[in-house]
């Protein structure tokens, strides 16, 4: 795999770069006081250093993940250089320095030059000049020096017009975002070689492709007295079976950030949806410039931050941003507050938390925060000095301190935040800091005005009948075997627990299998791993929660009291009175509609792309009339109409919504016969799903009741414990790739797809991974219709008895296994005298076996 510049291999072979994760090390030196000196560059500089262990390298030790180091701009070093240059620089404060990585092309990088000096002239701004950074890269492995860009530094003049500094700040971000659009990502030659590490009039970053000890001998600025600061962040990257490159080493333009966003995937989805509804007095016209907020090719750093830096530069303040993002665990918090717990429920019905470990400090030049995630999973500790130093890190006694000037030593704890505001020269606590923030509006008034219970709105007019003649039908129709009916519904239904069963699955996988398959089979869950911890759902119950809301989203930048009306869910899987409610709401901002997902079974695959395309459709008029709730119903189900797959009909219109920047105006709500089992639902969930009624599974526990089948439990109760059952069974499902909440989980798409083409998945399932290909749409609909013609079937005596099953335990009409009654039976007799011939018998089998699977 050729590595180009500053870019990734493209997605080749089993390699995929949007898996690109970090596992690092970080940490900050500063003076409280703002006092700037050179000092806290060396500092910081040694605390780099002695994080070498956190950071990593390939396989030559002198070509690193990556490292580098955040600092405020040293005016006086800048104005002595550029003097040497000819050039002046107007007073601190009113220029702005960008670092650029460029092309070592002599012509390309004078083209790319060419395009921003345009832009920054076009935003009314002045072009100071040029500096090449001086670099030093004989230390430098040879897969470092291949990749090298060039390194320039860009000088830009303040207009008289932007009194304010933040107001340039903005209009920087607008260069840079406008000359990223022009440069980067519009396919010009050599454009993947342009990337801006830092472009503002308060900070610069010295980052690369580099070893912790490289970074000081690589930019020879670092060493010079005259580079001065009060501020300094420090990071060191762990490429986590990913690819290093020179732009995706930390610091980013705001943030370091130590660990991994789980859901960035649904994060990235739901962020780009929302750009529609965008509106800010602060932008101006320049919003649209600026847009989209998040760039494709970023890691899950990158991609936070470029969200964190658009929330800060609309107004809010970083710590406000960094609140928002990763909310503490506030839901089953019983000793919060009431002020700071209407905080957090009124921003979780504008954003979902980018969940997973973390520990992360931000910076905006002045003001240095850190904070941990709401599971406090990636370790942060930090001195104070009684100089008014403080240097926090991911290792205690990184940086030499003498014992008699330590003040104090502390750590961050799970969802708390730490502040150091160098104007005000103070530390600011977390409950201090918190208080002011959730003070800022009455959000507890807000919530009590516009949020709603489920449990609080009237019950329905009519419920649907079950009809227990046609049943058995259905479940033919939907895939039931019986199976699950003992093996899941069962043990779900009377004990309220999902059923446990043994590890190792020796069936074939459903793209491979003789029989056929339901679409969820054609997923795997991903988990987490490396160094990326799961939760323990059962003893981590706090940090949990399956609590989330339905209702259309208002503009993310403007905090308003509407922007939380919805109706808040205790759980997303619904049982037939709690979806009636929905389906019947006649509360002033709720609009429902049910559309149906049947397809002609006559027509085959072409029925079943045209009745996709015609949902879709039929959801944009919808929308556009007012209906902001849409229930994606295959009640009905009959000879002519066969159901769509659920998780088709969820994930194409999710999709379809995203790309017509429609998604956040609706809710998805699914009533289906078709999921019963935990990863069904986890699957809806994870494409886009905010309520799932399944019925078929309601009317089969009433049947099984009935028959005997389901003993000691009502159908009220049955019900409830499938409900409790299911929902335990998402929570632990994503607590293993270290999720906390369903809300995060909903739209995050935590799968791999085994067996589905290339062309299915950009359409109807985009950004899921698939690494191997396999069935598209027209198998989809043979394997969907051999279930709908044997429950539809017109012969007289026609079977209607379930299939066995055979996926969790060997039957003889069921699925293949590895392990049968015959491979079990001749492995026990593989036992002397008979040894040699047992074993023969036994590996002859299971490579028949094997060969069959």
């Amino acid at each position: 795999m050729k590595q180009t510049f500053t870019g990734l291999p493209h997605k080749q072979g089993l390699y995929d770069p949007q898996f690109e994760k970090d596992a690092c090390g970080m940490g900050f030196v500063a003076n409280i006081k703002g006092r700037k000196s050179h000092q806290i560059v060396r500092q910081a500089l040694t605390l780099l250093e002695n994080m070498e262990h956190r950071g990593g390298q390939g396989s030559e030790p002198n070509s690193g993940d990556g490292a580098g180091i955040m600092l405020q701009i040293p005016h006086a070093f800048f104005a002595r250089e550029l003097g040497k240059l000819g050039l002046e620089l107007p007073e601190e404060g009113a220029y702005a320095v960008g670092m650029l990585f460029l092309p070592q092309d002599e012509e390309l990088r004078a083209a790319h030059e060419s395009q921003l000096e345009a832009i920054v002239r076009e935003e009314g701004q002045t072009l100071i000049g040029w500096r090449d950074v001086p670099t030093d890269d004989t230390t430098l492995g040879r897969t470092a020096k291949e990749a090298k860009p060039f390194v320039r530094q860009v000088f830009i003049g303040r207009s008289a017009e932007l009194a304010e500094e933040l107001a340039f700040e903005r209009k920087l971000y607008v260069i840079r975002k406008r000359a990223e659009q022009a440069i980067r990502y519009s396919g010009a030659p050599g454009g993947d070689s342009f990337y801006i590490a830092s472009l503002s009039s308060k900070k610069i970053v010295y980052k690369g492709m580099l070893t912790t000890e490289q970074v000081r001998a690589f930019y020879t600025d670092l060493s010079d007295e005259s580079v001065v600061t009060a501020i300094a962040l420090v990071h060191s990257r762990f490429s986590t079976n990913t690819f290093p490159s020179w732009e995706r080493a930390h610091p980013y333009r705001y943030l370091i950030h130590n660990g991994e966003i789980n859901t960035l995937r649904g994060n990235v989805n739901w962020m780009h949806a929302r750009q529609t509804l965008f509106a800010s007095e602060v932008f101006g016209e320049d919003l649209m410039k600026v847009l989209p907020v998040i760039n494709p090719d970023g890691s899950d750093t990158a991609m936070f931050d470029n969200t964190l830096e658009f929330l800060y530069l609309a107004g809010r303040s970083l710590p406000h941003a960094a609140m928002m993002m990763v909310p503490e665990p506030w839901a089953n918090h019983e000793s919060m507050s009431e002020e700071k717990k209407a905080f957090y429920e009124y921003h979780s019905t504008l954003m979902e938390p980018w969940d997973g470990p973390a520990a992360m400090a931000f910076t905006d030049g002045t003001q240095i925060g850190a904070m941990l995630d709401r599971n406090g999973l990636r370790p942060a500790r930090y001195y104070v000095t009684k100089d008014d130093h403080i240097i926090l890190g991911s290792e205690a006694g990184a940086v030499d301190i003498p014992p008699e000037n330590i003040l104090y030593k502390d750590r961050l704890r799970p969802g708390r935040m730490l502040l150091v505001d160098t104007k005000e020269g103070r530390i600011v606590s977390d409950e201090e800091l918190k208080a002011q923030i959730v003070s800022e509006h009455p959000y507890r008034e807000w919530l009590d005005e516009h949020l709603i219970g489920l449990d609080e709105l009237p019950d329905a007019p009519e419920l649907p009948e079950p009809n227990h003649e046609t049943v058995r039908q259905r479940q033919l129709a939907f895939g039931y075997t019986f199976e699950d009916l003992r093996k899941v519904l069962e043990p779900m239904a009377g004990s309220g627990v999902e059923p446990i069963g043994s590890m190792g699955y020796d069936a074939p996988l459903a793209v491979l299998s003789k029989r056929p398959q339901r679409l969820y089979n054609y997923f795997k869950q991903l988990f987490a791993q490396v160094t990326n911890p799961p939760i323990d759902a059962i003893r981590e119950e706090l940090v949990t929660s399956t609590g989330t809301t339905i209702g259309p989203e208002r503009n993310l930048l403007q905090p308003e009291p509407e922007s939380c009306r919805h109706i808040k869910l205790a759980t997303p899987i619904l049982s037939n009175e709690e979806f009636a409610k929905l389906r019947h709401v006649r509360r002033p901002g709720f609009k429902a509609i049910t559309l149906p997902i049947f397809f002609a079974a006559a027509d085959g695959e072409e029925g079943l792309r045209f009745a996709l395309n015609q949902m879709c459709e039929a959801a944009d008029r919808v929308i556009a009339k007012g209906h902001n709730l849409i229930i994606l119903s295959d009640r009905g189900v009959d000879k002519d109409n066969a159901a769509i797959p659920a998780l088709l009909a969820v994930s194409a219109l999710h999709h379809h919504l995203i790309r017509q920047g429609t998604r956040t105006k609706v809710s998805l709500l699914l009533e289906s016969g078709e999921p019963r089992e935990v990863h069904h639902f986890a699957l809806l969930l994870g494409y886009g799903a905010s309520a799932i009624n399944p019925y078929l599974a309601f009317e089969t526990l009433d049947d099984m009741i009935r028959e005997g089948m389901l003993r000691g439990v009502s159908h009220e109760k049955a019900v409830k414990n499938y409900i409790k059952a299911a929902t335990k069974g998402v929570v632990k499902i994503l607590s293993k790739m270290g999720i906390s909440t369903i809300q995060s989980y909903r739209g995050a798409q935590i799968f791999e797809a085994v067996g589905l083409s290339q062309e299915l998945i950009d359409k109807y399932f985009t950004w899921t991974p698939s690494r191997i290909g396999g069935i598209g749409l027209d198998v989809i609909a043979e394997e969907t219709l051999k279930h709908h013609y044997r429950a539809f079937a017109e012969q007289d005596g026609k079977d209607m008895e379930l299939d066995s099953g055979g996926e969790y335990q060997w039957r003889n009409d069921g699925e293949d296994h590895l392990f049968t009654p015959q491979t079990i039976h001749t492995l026990q007799m593989a036992r002397a005298p008979t040894i040699t011939s047992c074993t023969r018998s036994f590996r002859r089998l299971c490579r028949a076996r094997t060969r069959s699977i």
